[in-house]
């Protein structure tokens, strides 16, 4: 059964694509591992950006020295981090922690250095299960978010919105409303950018409220049809393009810029995790704007009354294979996760369990979300989703297919809605038929 209570924090999906030529294997020295002498030199290797160029993490590193003098951080932060880190897997010098990017859990092993049995880890922590393999745990949880959608509040009320969408056609209403009644965008894709059309998908179970929505999906061959998680999904995305209730040109899109946009009141709604509400709050801060403007509801779905968010781990934080410090590496992690106040300041749902929830998620009490947790794959079939995905070269993470997606229903590329779900069902089906059992 999913894990329910009355509040909301939410999962960033971390599986699989396939990295080619990657050398396997870590350093020699039998000295070097996660229980060895917190010293040495450890650079972090990290998808936030913003936090590397605002000097949060050098504050961060400064209060982790005083208990680790012996340890000298650095950051880098990447951009385009997916992309980047699979080109860096395939050499050993892709820093000692990392933000593990997607790949197989049982690539686990080749790149990263376990941490321990996972059993040792369930008592204390949260969100294990996407890093889990053969019992034995690679990474934890950086902090946890929910999955809904991030709005203005200002907008939605400007544009005569007085309750939030519960449903489809709901939210479809809603948007037409901003448009017909504000100046501003009622939905922005991200499409240029690209990854933020994949952080739908994290909504995969709460539409049906099916915690084995993902085990499901896996062995069904035929997903994209009406009634399942992934057909919602995509058509809230295709419907609202379609309508006109998106950007003019999702070409020019802009990450950074719509960051300012929807915290000044340009941009309505976008489809992303609860990880982004603290980074939109302070957009709109620092633009002139309240930071109580932005909001956050559950995706647009109904369940015999109730709506319901995934919560699950963000980024998960490992140590790399080939680290000289693994010790050091590990300590970081640790230190960060239950010690630094990261997710009390960002806003995110702490990875360590006796820890309190944050407070911008208590929009969801109010609204009565209940929280659910997607349950791990049964034994031996940990990989099968994402070998699935692979193989049909439908990327479930990624944001190729939803693109195409969007040019259909935008008229930039020929077919429609149930022509290209058919194509998709096809071949999912294909590899459905060559890999599930």
């Amino acid at each position: 059964m999913a894990k329910k209570t009355v509040v909301a924090a939410a999962a960033l999906a971390v599986t699989a694509i396939a990295l080619t030529g990657c050398s396997a294997g870590g350093e020699s020295d039998p000295d070097n591992t996660i229980d060895g002498e917190v010293k040495g030199d450890v650079k972090v290797v990290t998808w936030r950006t913003d936090l590397v160029e605002d000097g949060t993490f050098e504050a961060y590193a400064e209060e982790f020295n005083k208990e680790y003098p012996d340890v000298k951080l650095t950051f880098e932060g990447i951009t385009d981090y997916e992309g980047e880190m699979k080109t860096r897997l395939s050499t050993k010098n892709y820093g000692d922690v990392i933000g593990i990017p997607t790949m197989q859990p049982s690539q686990f092993e080749q790149f990263l250095e376990p941490l321990g049995e996972t059993s040792d880890f369930a008592e204390t922590y949260r969100f294990l299960n996407t890093h889990t393999y053969d019992g034995t745990q690679y990474g934890l949880a950086i902090g946890g978010n929910a999955q809904g959608v991030l709005y203005n509040k200002k907008v939605f009320e400007e544009a005569g919105v007085t309750e939030l969408p519960k449903t489809h056609d709901e939210f479809l209403d809603a948007l037409k409303k901003v448009k017909d009644g504000t100046d501003a965008i009622p939905l922005y894709t991200n499409y240029k950018d690209g990854w933020p059309l994949s952080q739908a998908f994290s909504n995969l179970g709460s539409i049906t409220n099916d915690p084995d929505a993902g085990i499901h999906m896996a062995k069904d061959d035929a997903p994209w049809t009406e009634g399942t998680d992934i057909y919602a999904i995509d058509s809230l995305l295709y419907d609202a393009v379609e309508a006109g209730l998106t950007e003019p040109d999702p070409l020019t899109t802009n990450w950074e810029q719509s960051k300012i946009d929807i915290g000044t009141g340009k941009i309505a709604a976008m489809t992303l995790g609860s990880w982004a509400i603290s980074q939109m709050q302070a957009a709109a801060e620092d633009n002139g704007a309240s930071a109580d403007d932005i909001g956050y509801m559950a995706f647009p779905s109904t369940v015999d009354g109730t709506q319901y968010s995934i919560i699950g781990g963000d980024y998960n934080l490992g140590v790399s294979k080939h680290s000289k410090n693994k010790a050091a590496a590990w300590a970081f992690i640790q230190w960060l996760i239950e010690d630094s106040g990261f997710t009390e300041t960002q806003g995110m749902i702490s990875t360590v369990s006796e820890k309190e929830l944050p407070a911008n998620l208590g929009d969801f009490t109010v609204e009565k979300v209940e929280l659910m947790e997607t349950n791990p794959a049964p034994a031996g079939e940990e990989s099968l989703l994402s070998d699935v995905s692979n193989d049909s070269q439908i990327d479930l993470w990624g944001q190729i297919y939803r693109q195409k997606l969007v040019d259909i229903a935008r008229g930039a590329a020929e077919g429609d809605k149930e022509s290209y779900f058919a194509e998709l069902n096809e071949r999912w089906a294909a590899s459905v038929a060559k890999l599930a059992e």
